[in-house]
């Protein structure tokens, strides 16, 4: 065991759960109408909850078991059969990686909930999630960081893909999965109402930008200037998407958003995620100044062209920003091409075959929607019993 390593792991540990509760649940909380607040916080929270207990018991053994198949890593480590405080994952103890990978499997499904906030079933929520992150994120985790088919050795010969922190695992799963439960439930009934608080997207933002840190910094599993490094590029590229974001909405409209800004901050992390260990500043510069415009013109697309009730953007942002991240490992020169677009139709293609079975099976066991009065009246009081505001008072 490295002490330095384990040090930076459990702060990278600490940041990355950071980036879901709160970051992400304030981020999408205040884009809503304020009478779905509260429920967007407790989609992001039971998620949370969920998802630990079952990366406990399955997740992290099909990831990171002992398997030999490329396809899942089995259940000889469920429930961290055999791991005690002694046992290393490399310089980490393991139960500490586990930890790291846990928060992970967190926040992937929990990006997936701005696609379907202010009409969903909350008893779909939590069922979809949590088959969602054992049969779709779990695999596709073994495949490409567990030692899988699509990693060094496999089927794209010595040199796999290259994935530092989940622009496929990640961003490209919950993106398509995301896009598909946005069509198969359909626009909502009230889409002009405009976020009801700008302040908790701002915040929410900036704790996930501060979050990222850990995602990216700690997915190097050291201390040391890789790590370094991988937190370096991610701040130009996020800053450097903010910017272009801002700027191309003022030609565009006119006037450059608070909102539109931070968007543009989220586009720039989730593009240069999968790139970050493998490329400098200056190419960390051009991600994230090509993702603020192509993320921002994906958004237009999806929601304007298309006509998908994608609520917040999901696809557009983490799908769009994700894909485009893991490409451009590639044109500089630090990945294989056939092995980074074949990864992304691989993953592609069983991410959507499985979400649409399970979208399909979760429906015949709940309700995938609420019903028109329940979405009129706001998920918080009608299926919660709370409110975020008292008015009265």
């Amino acid at each position: 065991m490295n002490g330095a390593d384990t040090a930076w792991i459990i702060v990278a540990t600490a940041l990355v759960l950071f980036m879901t509760l709160p970051g992400l649940a304030l981020f999408y909380g205040g884009l809503v109408r304020a009478r779905n607040v509260l429920s967007v916080f407790m989609h992001c929270y039971a998620i949370a909850c969920l998802m630990s207990v079952l990366w406990f018991f399955f997740g992290y053994s099909i990831a990171f078991g002992g398997g030999t198949s490329g396809f899942w890593g089995g259940l000889d480590k469920m429930m961290l059969l055999g791991i005690d405080a002694d046992t290393l994952s490399g310089t980490l103890p393991e139960v500490l990686f586990f930890a790291f990978q846990m928060t992970f499997a967190i926040i992937t499904p929990a990006l997936i909930v701005g696609a379907y906030v202010e009409r969903i079933g909350f008893g779909f929520v939590l069922l979809f999630s949590g088959l969602w992150m054992l049969l779709c994120y779990a695999p596709v985790v073994h495949w490409v960081w567990g030692g899988g088919f699509l990693a060094d050795g496999g089927i794209f010969g010595d040199v796999g893909v290259r994935d530092f922190a989940g622009g496929i695992v990640v961003h490209e799963t919950a993106g398509l999965a995301a896009l598909l439960i946005a069509v198969f439930l359909g626009p909502r009934r009230h889409q002009t109402t405009p976020p009801h608080s700008p302040g908790f997207v701002m915040i929410g933002a900036a704790m996930l930008w501060v979050g990222w840190f850990g995602f990216n910094g700690g997915s190097q599993l050291a201390a040391d200037g890789g790590a370094a490094m991988a937190i370096t590029v991610t701040h130009i590229s996020a800053a450097a998407a903010s910017l272009s974001w801002a700027v191309w909405e003022k030609i565009k409209f006119g006037k450059a958003s608070m909102v539109g800004m931070v968007t543009g901050t989220i586009a720039g992390l989730a593009s240069i995620t999968p790139a970050s260990g493998f490329v400098g500043p200056v190419a960390a510069l051009i991600i994230g100044t090509v993702a603020g415009v192509l993320c921002q013109e994906a958004v237009n697309l999806i929601r304007n062209k298309i006509v998908i009730d994608d609520t917040l953007d999901v696809f557009a942002v983490h799908g769009v920003g994700g894909i485009f991240g893991t490409i451009m490992i590639a044109v500089f020169g630090a990945g294989n091409w056939a092995a980074q677009l074949g990864s992304l139709a691989i993953v592609g293609l069983y991410t959507v075959v499985v979400t649409v079975v399970l979208i399909k099976l979760v429906g015949f066991i709940t309700h995938l929607r609420v019903d028109a009065e329940t979405e009129t009246n706001g998920l918080d009081l009608s299926v919660h019993g709370e409110r975020a505001y008292d008015i009265s008072s």
